[in-house]
Protein backbone atom coordinates (compact mmCIF):
# COMPACT_ATOMS: atom_id res chain seq x y z
CA UNK A 1 0.00 0.00 0.00
CA UNK A 2 2.64 2.48 0.57
CA UNK A 3 4.42 1.23 -2.02
CA UNK A 4 1.07 2.45 -4.63
CA UNK A 5 0.93 5.60 -2.37
CA UNK A 6 4.39 6.50 -3.53
CA UNK A 7 3.88 5.95 -6.93
CA UNK A 8 0.59 7.89 -6.94
CA UNK A 9 2.51 10.92 -5.00
CA UNK A 10 5.13 10.53 -7.54
CA UNK A 11 3.12 10.90 -10.14
CA UNK A 12 0.96 13.32 -9.10
CA UNK A 13 3.97 15.58 -8.29
CA UNK A 14 5.71 14.80 -11.96
CA UNK A 15 3.02 16.00 -13.52
CA UNK A 16 2.64 19.54 -11.83
CA UNK A 17 6.20 20.00 -12.02
CA UNK A 18 5.97 19.00 -16.23
CA UNK A 19 2.77 21.45 -16.93
CA UNK A 20 5.26 24.41 -18.03
CA UNK A 21 6.20 21.75 -20.79
CA UNK A 22 4.27 24.02 -23.29
CA UNK A 23 3.10 27.86 -22.27
CA UNK A 24 0.75 30.43 -23.30
CA UNK A 25 2.10 32.88 -26.53
CA UNK A 26 2.24 35.83 -26.86
CA UNK A 27 1.55 34.85 -30.74
CA UNK A 28 -2.02 34.01 -31.48
CA UNK A 29 -2.39 32.28 -34.79
CA UNK A 30 -5.70 31.44 -35.67
CA UNK A 31 -6.11 27.35 -36.32
CA UNK A 32 -6.43 25.97 -39.36
CA UNK A 33 -9.76 26.15 -41.00
CA UNK A 34 -11.48 25.67 -44.42
CA UNK A 35 -11.22 28.63 -47.10
CA UNK A 36 -11.56 29.11 -51.17
CA UNK A 37 -7.96 28.29 -52.23
CA UNK A 38 -7.97 31.76 -54.53
CA UNK A 39 -8.33 33.63 -51.05
CA UNK A 40 -4.49 32.25 -50.22
CA UNK A 41 -2.83 32.38 -53.26
CA UNK A 42 -4.03 28.70 -54.60
CA UNK A 43 -5.69 27.97 -57.75
CA UNK A 44 -9.24 26.06 -57.31
CA UNK A 45 -8.16 25.02 -61.08
CA UNK A 46 -5.01 22.98 -60.53
CA UNK A 47 -6.58 22.12 -57.25
CA UNK A 48 -8.85 19.93 -59.45
CA UNK A 49 -5.98 18.67 -60.88
CA UNK A 50 -5.31 16.66 -57.49
CA UNK A 51 -8.63 15.84 -57.11
CA UNK A 52 -8.48 14.04 -60.64
CA UNK A 53 -5.34 12.81 -59.95
CA UNK A 54 -6.76 11.10 -56.72
CA UNK A 55 -9.61 9.89 -58.32
CA UNK A 56 -8.07 8.03 -60.98
CA UNK A 57 -5.71 6.45 -58.57
CA UNK A 58 -8.49 4.50 -56.91
CA UNK A 59 -10.50 4.07 -59.83
CA UNK A 60 -6.82 2.35 -61.60
CA UNK A 61 -6.63 0.51 -58.02
CA UNK A 62 -3.43 2.32 -56.90
CA UNK A 63 -4.72 1.92 -53.65
CA UNK A 64 -8.23 0.87 -52.47
CA UNK A 65 -8.57 4.94 -50.95
CA UNK A 66 -6.82 7.93 -50.54
CA UNK A 67 -7.84 11.38 -47.59
CA UNK A 68 -5.84 14.05 -49.13
CA UNK A 69 -5.36 17.63 -47.45
CA UNK A 70 -3.65 20.33 -48.24
CA UNK A 71 -3.24 23.73 -46.69
CA UNK A 72 -1.41 27.47 -46.89
CA UNK A 73 -1.22 30.13 -44.79
CA UNK A 74 -3.16 28.17 -42.19
CA UNK A 75 -6.22 28.08 -44.47
CA UNK A 76 -7.48 24.18 -45.50
CA UNK A 77 -7.98 24.41 -49.26
CA UNK A 78 -8.53 20.57 -50.10
CA UNK A 79 -9.32 17.62 -47.58
CA UNK A 80 -11.61 14.84 -49.11
CA UNK A 81 -11.80 11.47 -49.11
CA UNK A 82 -11.45 9.21 -52.19
CA UNK A 83 -12.21 5.11 -52.01
CA UNK A 84 -12.82 2.76 -49.43
CA UNK A 85 -12.02 2.52 -46.00
CA UNK A 86 -12.14 -1.13 -46.15
CA UNK A 87 -13.69 -2.33 -49.66
CA UNK A 88 -14.88 -6.21 -48.35
CA UNK A 89 -16.88 -4.92 -45.82
CA UNK A 90 -17.99 -2.12 -48.44
CA UNK A 91 -17.41 0.63 -46.38
CA UNK A 92 -16.66 3.89 -47.89
CA UNK A 93 -13.54 6.23 -47.08
CA UNK A 94 -14.68 9.84 -44.89
CA UNK A 95 -11.79 12.30 -44.79
CA UNK A 96 -11.88 12.86 -41.17
CA UNK A 97 -11.54 8.85 -40.67
CA UNK A 98 -8.36 7.75 -38.86
CA UNK A 99 -5.39 6.03 -40.06
CA UNK A 100 -1.97 4.07 -38.78
CA UNK A 101 0.63 6.92 -39.37
CA UNK A 102 3.94 4.68 -37.93
CA UNK A 103 6.72 6.42 -38.20
CA UNK A 104 5.15 9.75 -38.49
CA UNK A 105 4.95 9.72 -34.61
CA UNK A 106 8.58 9.72 -34.43
CA UNK A 107 7.87 13.43 -35.62
CA UNK A 108 5.46 13.95 -32.06
CA UNK A 109 8.32 12.10 -29.96
CA UNK A 110 10.92 14.08 -31.09
CA UNK A 111 8.89 17.14 -30.07
CA UNK A 112 8.16 15.70 -26.07
CA UNK A 113 11.73 15.38 -26.09
CA UNK A 114 12.76 18.53 -27.33
CA UNK A 115 9.36 20.32 -25.16
CA UNK A 116 11.65 18.51 -21.81
CA UNK A 117 15.08 19.70 -23.44
CA UNK A 118 13.88 23.56 -23.20
CA UNK A 119 12.70 22.94 -19.78
CA UNK A 120 16.87 22.10 -19.04
CA UNK A 121 15.77 18.58 -18.02
CA UNK A 122 18.93 17.00 -19.92
CA UNK A 123 21.20 17.65 -22.50
CA UNK A 124 21.32 16.79 -26.43
CA UNK A 125 24.97 15.32 -26.04
CA UNK A 126 24.01 13.68 -22.47
CA UNK A 127 24.54 9.98 -22.78
CA UNK A 128 21.57 7.79 -22.37
CA UNK A 129 22.69 5.61 -19.99
CA UNK A 130 22.52 8.21 -17.88
CA UNK A 131 19.08 7.77 -17.61
CA UNK A 132 18.85 4.55 -18.95
CA UNK A 133 22.03 2.56 -17.28
CA UNK A 134 21.24 -0.49 -19.10
CA UNK A 135 23.05 0.81 -21.97
CA UNK A 136 26.45 1.36 -20.12
CA UNK A 137 28.11 -1.44 -22.13
CA UNK A 138 26.64 -0.98 -24.86
CA UNK A 139 28.74 -3.06 -27.79
CA UNK A 140 28.65 -2.90 -31.97
CA UNK A 141 28.46 -6.24 -33.55
CA UNK A 142 31.53 -7.51 -34.54
CA UNK A 143 31.00 -11.69 -34.92
CA UNK A 144 27.71 -13.42 -36.03
CA UNK A 145 26.86 -17.37 -35.80
CA UNK A 146 23.58 -17.97 -37.62
CA UNK A 147 23.45 -21.54 -36.28
CA UNK A 148 22.43 -20.45 -32.67
CA UNK A 149 21.95 -16.33 -33.23
CA UNK A 150 24.92 -16.26 -30.55
CA UNK A 151 27.35 -12.90 -31.01
CA UNK A 152 30.12 -11.05 -29.77
CA UNK A 153 30.62 -7.73 -29.81
CA UNK A 154 33.47 -4.59 -29.18
CA UNK A 155 32.83 -2.13 -26.55
CA UNK A 156 31.93 1.63 -28.62
CA UNK A 157 34.20 3.95 -28.29
CA UNK A 158 31.88 7.12 -27.89
CA UNK A 159 28.65 6.53 -25.76
CA UNK A 160 25.46 6.65 -27.51
CA UNK A 161 23.58 10.30 -26.76
CA UNK A 162 20.39 11.56 -27.13
CA UNK A 163 21.30 13.49 -30.03
CA UNK A 164 22.36 10.27 -31.57
CA UNK A 165 18.79 8.44 -31.03
CA UNK A 166 16.95 11.88 -32.23
CA UNK A 167 18.82 11.36 -35.81
CA UNK A 168 19.46 7.73 -36.35
CA UNK A 169 23.12 7.34 -35.90
CA UNK A 170 22.96 5.31 -32.21
CA UNK A 171 23.56 2.05 -33.93
CA UNK A 172 20.51 0.38 -32.67
CA UNK A 173 18.68 -1.74 -35.61
CA UNK A 174 14.80 -1.74 -36.30
CA UNK A 175 14.36 -5.57 -35.59
CA UNK A 176 11.69 -7.49 -38.00
CA UNK A 177 12.56 -4.31 -40.09
CA UNK A 178 15.85 -4.30 -40.28
CA UNK A 179 17.93 -4.36 -42.84
CA UNK A 180 20.65 -6.66 -41.71
CA UNK A 181 19.25 -10.10 -41.36
CA UNK A 182 21.59 -10.95 -38.71
CA UNK A 183 20.26 -7.89 -36.41
CA UNK A 184 16.48 -9.30 -37.11
CA UNK A 185 17.23 -12.94 -35.89
CA UNK A 186 18.91 -11.33 -32.94
CA UNK A 187 16.17 -8.57 -32.02
CA UNK A 188 13.26 -11.77 -32.73
CA UNK A 189 15.08 -14.25 -30.57
CA UNK A 190 15.38 -11.52 -27.78
CA UNK A 191 11.80 -11.04 -28.14
CA UNK A 192 12.22 -6.95 -29.06
CA UNK A 193 8.45 -5.49 -30.59
CA UNK A 194 9.22 -2.61 -32.79
CA UNK A 195 5.67 -0.84 -32.44
CA UNK A 196 2.69 -2.34 -33.55
CA UNK A 197 1.41 -5.35 -30.89
CA UNK A 198 -1.45 -7.01 -29.15
CA UNK A 199 0.98 -8.06 -26.40
CA UNK A 200 1.14 -7.29 -23.31
CA UNK A 201 4.02 -5.52 -22.97
CA UNK A 202 5.61 -2.02 -21.77
CA UNK A 203 8.16 0.31 -22.72
CA UNK A 204 10.34 -0.07 -20.23
CA UNK A 205 10.88 -3.72 -20.77
CA UNK A 206 10.76 -3.74 -24.11
CA UNK A 207 13.88 -1.30 -24.13
CA UNK A 208 15.57 -2.26 -21.08
CA UNK A 209 15.54 -5.98 -23.41
CA UNK A 210 16.95 -3.62 -26.56
CA UNK A 211 19.75 -2.12 -24.37
CA UNK A 212 21.87 -5.56 -24.04
CA UNK A 213 21.53 -6.18 -28.20
CA UNK A 214 24.65 -5.17 -30.41
CA UNK A 215 24.87 -1.76 -32.60
CA UNK A 216 24.88 -1.75 -36.25
CA UNK A 217 27.71 0.62 -35.75
CA UNK A 218 30.03 3.03 -33.99
CA UNK A 219 27.66 5.63 -32.41
CA UNK A 220 27.56 9.18 -34.41
CA UNK A 221 29.70 7.39 -37.80
CA UNK A 222 26.68 6.07 -39.87
CA UNK A 223 22.71 6.68 -40.41
CA UNK A 224 20.59 3.41 -40.07
CA UNK A 225 16.93 3.39 -39.63
CA UNK A 226 15.87 2.32 -35.98
CA UNK A 227 14.12 2.06 -32.84
CA UNK A 228 15.53 5.27 -31.36
CA UNK A 229 12.53 7.29 -31.30
CA UNK A 230 11.10 3.91 -28.40
CA UNK A 231 13.93 4.56 -26.60
CA UNK A 232 13.03 8.62 -25.93
CA UNK A 233 9.86 7.15 -25.34
CA UNK A 234 11.09 6.09 -22.57
CA UNK A 235 12.74 8.68 -22.24
CA UNK A 236 10.23 10.64 -21.70
CA UNK A 237 8.80 8.26 -18.94
CA UNK A 238 11.92 8.79 -17.02
CA UNK A 239 12.44 12.56 -16.82
CA UNK A 240 8.95 13.68 -17.23
CA UNK A 241 7.62 10.93 -14.60
CA UNK A 242 4.59 10.30 -16.66
CA UNK A 243 3.48 7.43 -18.80
CA UNK A 244 4.20 8.06 -22.27
CA UNK A 245 0.73 8.11 -23.67
CA UNK A 246 -0.27 10.89 -21.12
CA UNK A 247 2.01 13.02 -21.75
CA UNK A 248 1.86 13.50 -25.38
CA UNK A 249 -2.05 13.66 -24.84
CA UNK A 250 -1.50 16.08 -21.79
CA UNK A 251 1.26 18.42 -23.59
CA UNK A 252 0.88 18.13 -27.22
CA UNK A 253 -2.27 16.41 -28.39
CA UNK A 254 -4.87 18.30 -25.71
CA UNK A 255 -3.43 21.39 -26.03
CA UNK A 256 -3.34 21.37 -29.75
CA UNK A 257 -6.75 20.40 -30.75
CA UNK A 258 -5.15 17.05 -31.70
CA UNK A 259 -8.39 15.00 -30.58
CA UNK A 260 -8.08 11.94 -32.64
CA UNK A 261 -4.61 10.75 -32.31
CA UNK A 262 -3.99 7.90 -30.25
CA UNK A 263 -1.86 4.74 -29.43
CA UNK A 264 -5.01 3.10 -28.91
CA UNK A 265 -8.61 4.11 -29.80
CA UNK A 266 -11.07 4.47 -27.45
CA UNK A 267 -14.08 2.29 -27.95
CA UNK A 268 -16.18 5.10 -29.94
CA UNK A 269 -14.15 5.59 -32.57
CA UNK A 270 -12.95 2.51 -33.15
CA UNK A 271 -15.05 2.23 -36.30
CA UNK A 272 -13.29 5.64 -37.62
CA UNK A 273 -10.46 3.04 -37.93
CA UNK A 274 -9.35 2.30 -41.58
CA UNK A 275 -8.14 -1.17 -42.72
CA UNK A 276 -4.86 -1.87 -43.63
CA UNK A 277 -5.51 -3.94 -47.20
CA UNK A 278 -3.46 -6.12 -49.94
CA UNK A 279 -4.16 -6.07 -53.10
CA UNK A 280 -4.98 -10.01 -53.91
CA UNK A 281 -6.00 -11.68 -57.70
CA UNK A 282 -6.74 -7.87 -58.68
CA UNK A 283 -9.28 -7.46 -55.30
CA UNK A 284 -8.24 -5.71 -52.20
CA UNK A 285 -8.69 -7.54 -48.80
CA UNK A 286 -7.54 -6.78 -45.16
CA UNK A 287 -4.01 -7.28 -44.46
CA UNK A 288 -3.41 -10.40 -42.69
CA UNK A 289 -1.34 -11.36 -38.92
CA UNK A 290 2.75 -11.39 -39.72
CA UNK A 291 4.33 -10.55 -37.39
CA UNK A 292 1.93 -8.02 -36.08
CA UNK A 293 -1.64 -7.91 -35.93
CA UNK A 294 -3.28 -5.08 -37.75
CA UNK A 295 -6.23 -4.79 -35.28
CA UNK A 296 -3.38 -3.35 -32.72
CA UNK A 297 -4.86 -0.16 -32.16
CA UNK A 298 -8.56 -1.54 -31.42
CA UNK A 299 -7.38 -4.99 -29.69
CA UNK A 300 -5.02 -6.72 -26.94
CA UNK A 301 -3.31 -5.76 -24.28
CA UNK A 302 -3.12 -1.67 -25.57
CA UNK A 303 -0.21 -1.17 -23.03
CA UNK A 304 2.87 -0.66 -25.50
CA UNK A 305 2.97 3.04 -26.45
CA UNK A 306 5.77 3.10 -28.92
CA UNK A 307 7.15 6.80 -30.01
CA UNK A 308 8.72 5.33 -33.26
CA UNK A 309 5.67 3.80 -34.71
CA UNK A 310 2.52 3.38 -32.18
CA UNK A 311 0.55 6.45 -33.03
CA UNK A 312 -3.17 6.15 -35.10
CA UNK A 313 -4.30 9.62 -36.37
CA UNK A 314 -6.39 11.89 -38.97
CA UNK A 315 -5.24 14.19 -41.78
CA UNK A 316 -6.16 17.29 -39.77
CA UNK A 317 -5.00 16.56 -36.89
CA UNK A 318 -1.67 16.06 -38.51
CA UNK A 319 -1.79 19.25 -40.30
CA UNK A 320 -2.44 21.05 -37.35
CA UNK A 321 0.98 19.48 -35.81
CA UNK A 322 2.53 20.23 -39.08
CA UNK A 323 1.00 23.92 -38.87
CA UNK A 324 2.55 24.43 -35.25
CA UNK A 325 6.02 24.01 -36.94
CA UNK A 326 5.04 26.40 -39.27
CA UNK A 327 4.08 28.88 -37.22
CA UNK A 328 7.81 28.44 -34.86
CA UNK A 329 6.46 26.23 -32.39
CA UNK A 330 3.00 27.92 -31.89
CA UNK A 331 -0.35 27.28 -32.45
CA UNK A 332 -3.81 29.01 -31.61
CA UNK A 333 -2.07 31.24 -28.79
CA UNK A 334 0.05 27.79 -27.03
CA UNK A 335 3.44 27.43 -27.75
CA UNK A 336 4.93 24.40 -27.39
CA UNK A 337 8.83 25.23 -29.01
CA UNK A 338 10.41 28.10 -29.11
CA UNK A 339 10.85 29.46 -33.05
CA UNK A 340 14.89 28.83 -32.24
CA UNK A 341 14.57 25.38 -30.72
CA UNK A 342 12.43 25.21 -34.14
CA UNK A 343 15.49 26.59 -36.31
CA UNK A 344 17.59 24.15 -34.78
CA UNK A 345 15.52 21.50 -35.54
CA UNK A 346 15.18 22.36 -39.46
CA UNK A 347 19.42 22.06 -39.33
CA UNK A 348 21.44 19.58 -40.41
CA UNK A 349 22.27 17.14 -37.39
CA UNK A 350 24.46 14.84 -39.36
CA UNK A 351 27.54 16.48 -41.29
CA UNK A 352 28.04 14.42 -44.12
CA UNK A 353 26.29 11.00 -43.31
CA UNK A 354 23.63 11.56 -46.50
CA UNK A 355 26.40 12.14 -49.12
CA UNK A 356 28.13 16.04 -49.21
CA UNK A 357 25.79 17.33 -51.95
CA UNK A 358 22.70 15.27 -51.27
CA UNK A 359 18.87 16.52 -51.66
CA UNK A 360 18.18 16.09 -48.31
CA UNK A 361 19.57 15.79 -45.08
CA UNK A 362 18.41 14.57 -41.42
CA UNK A 363 17.43 17.74 -38.32
CA UNK A 364 16.59 16.67 -34.96
CA UNK A 365 13.10 15.48 -36.03
CA UNK A 366 12.42 15.47 -39.94
CA UNK A 367 13.98 15.30 -43.68
CA UNK A 368 15.05 18.55 -44.81
CA UNK A 369 15.31 19.65 -48.62
CA UNK A 370 18.49 21.11 -49.62
CA UNK A 371 19.03 23.95 -52.31
CA UNK A 372 20.08 21.09 -54.75
CA UNK A 373 16.99 19.04 -54.12
CA UNK A 374 14.73 22.31 -54.33
CA UNK A 375 16.36 22.75 -57.76
CA UNK A 376 15.48 19.78 -59.39
CA UNK A 377 12.04 20.61 -58.97
CA UNK A 378 8.58 19.38 -58.10
CA UNK A 379 9.70 19.08 -53.91
CA UNK A 380 9.05 22.01 -52.42
CA UNK A 381 11.33 25.14 -51.21
CA UNK A 382 14.70 24.91 -49.22
CA UNK A 383 14.01 24.03 -45.92
CA UNK A 384 10.70 21.88 -46.92
CA UNK A 385 10.49 19.30 -44.16
CA UNK A 386 8.99 15.39 -44.94
CA UNK A 387 8.64 11.94 -43.79
CA UNK A 388 5.89 9.11 -43.56
CA UNK A 389 4.93 6.20 -42.48
CA UNK A 390 4.95 2.26 -42.15
CA UNK A 391 1.51 1.78 -43.85
CA UNK A 392 1.59 4.16 -46.80
CA UNK A 393 1.38 7.59 -45.46
CA UNK A 394 3.57 10.72 -46.35
CA UNK A 395 3.68 14.19 -45.25
CA UNK A 396 5.29 17.25 -46.25
CA UNK A 397 5.43 21.19 -45.02
CA UNK A 398 7.21 23.99 -46.83
CA UNK A 399 8.20 26.91 -44.15
CA UNK A 400 8.79 29.61 -46.99
CA UNK A 401 5.42 28.76 -48.70
CA UNK A 402 3.76 28.10 -45.62
CA UNK A 403 2.16 24.89 -47.13
CA UNK A 404 1.14 21.47 -45.68
CA UNK A 405 0.55 18.34 -48.02
CA UNK A 406 -0.53 15.33 -46.20
CA UNK A 407 -1.56 11.88 -48.13
CA UNK A 408 -2.81 9.02 -46.11
CA UNK A 409 -3.53 5.70 -47.44
CA UNK A 410 -3.66 2.11 -45.61
CA UNK A 411 -1.89 -0.68 -47.46
CA UNK A 412 0.99 -3.34 -47.29
CA UNK A 413 2.40 -5.63 -49.93
CA UNK A 414 3.34 -4.67 -53.88
CA UNK A 415 0.88 -2.09 -55.23
CA UNK A 416 1.56 0.34 -58.02
CA UNK A 417 1.12 3.40 -56.00
CA UNK A 418 2.18 6.38 -57.59
CA UNK A 419 0.33 8.87 -55.49
CA UNK A 420 3.32 9.76 -53.18
CA UNK A 421 5.34 11.17 -55.72
CA UNK A 422 2.54 12.94 -58.14
CA UNK A 423 0.77 14.72 -55.05
CA UNK A 424 4.23 16.06 -54.19
CA UNK A 425 4.68 17.46 -57.75
CA UNK A 426 1.23 18.37 -58.19
CA UNK A 427 0.58 20.52 -54.76
CA UNK A 428 3.15 23.12 -55.35
CA UNK A 429 1.92 23.81 -58.75
CA UNK A 430 -1.27 25.22 -57.54
CA UNK A 431 0.32 28.27 -56.26
CA UNK A 432 -1.10 30.90 -57.71
CA UNK A 433 0.07 34.45 -56.18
Amino acid sequence: MKKFTFLIVTFIIAGLTGLTAQTKSIQKTAPLSEAQPESVGVSSERIERIDKMCREAVAEDQVPGIVSLIARNGKIVLWKAYGMADNAEGKKLKRDDIFRIASQSKAITSTAVLMLWEEGRFSLDDPISKYIPEFENARVLNTFRYSDTTWTGTPVKNKITIRHLLTHTSGIGYGDIDSDERMKMIYQKAGIVIAFTKKDVSIEENIKKLAKLPLHHQPGSEYVYSMGLDVLGYLVEIVSGMPFDEFLKTHIFDPLGMKDTYFYLPEEKANRLVSVQQEVDGKWEKYPVTFYDPEYPVEGAKTLFSGGGGLSSTAKDYAVFLQMYLNGGEYNGIRLLSRTTVRSIMENQMGNIWGEDADNYYGLTFSVLTEKGQNKGGLGSKGTFNWGGYFNTQYFADPQENMIGIIMKQTRGPVNDQTGWKFRQMVFQTIDD
